[in-house]
């Protein structure tokens, strides 16, 4: 393996770090880093680069920091719930005005699979928490889209009608194709360390 190529390592159930859940953090150590440490939200887990030669003990003291860091970040610009149902209030008067039905409650949840589901039958809406501090055009989208779902249960004709409305369609999709993209590149570190083994 080439000298400067990084360390990858997800902290898993034995590598847990206090506060941290099992999977959501990958650490990063680098032979290019020499002080500094970085840490960055990707693919729905929190990527924390540390220098090469960071002991264990410090290690286990900066990461829960970094990672704090991180969430106090995102949760300054996370919308609320109840910022989630008045967001699909205004959408829907603005570009769906026929659909008169409003959602029980929206929800952020954990979803890795989907950006949002919509249940007809109690009117819940779920957005995927990896859509926190998304671009506001993409959690948009993505309200729209489960919003409409209140009223059409499927991507029938009239449900691509009314989401083609939404005024920024191709760049939202772009943005959560992109998104998936990179998530996917990440998302098995066992692949990324067999790739730095075959350098």
């Amino acid at each position: 393996m080439d000298s400067s190529s990084p360390i990858f390592e997800e902290l898993g159930s034995e590598g847990t770090l206090p506060g941290i859940n099992e999977g959501e953090i990958i650490v990063i150590r680098s032979t290019r880093r020499k002080k500094n440490i970085s840490a960055y939200r990707q693919g729905g887990r929190i990527v924390v680069s540390i220098p090469a030669r960071m002991s264990k003990a410090d290690e286990r003291a900066m990461v829960p920091e970094m990672v704090a860091k991180i969430r106090a970040q995102e949760a300054a610009i996370t919308m609320s719930q109840t910022g989630l149902a008045e967001r699909i209030d205004e959408l829907l008067v603005e570009l769906a005005p026929e659909i008169k039905l409003r959602p029980a409650s929206v929800s952020w949840r954990a979803m890795r699979e989907r950006w949002g589901s919509c249940t007809g039958v109690d009117r819940t809406i779920r957005i995927s928490d990896r859509l926190k501090g998304a671009p506001k055009y993409a959690l948009d989208y993505v309200l729209f889209h489960e919003a409409i779902h209140l009223e059409y249960f499927d991507h029938g004709v009239e449900f691509k009608e009314l989401l083609a409305r939404f005024p920024k369609a191709e760049l939202a999709s772009a943005y959560l194709d992109g998104y998936e993209a990179a998530e996917t590149a990440l998302a098995a570190p066992e692949v990324l360390k067999k790739l730095l083994a075959a350098q």
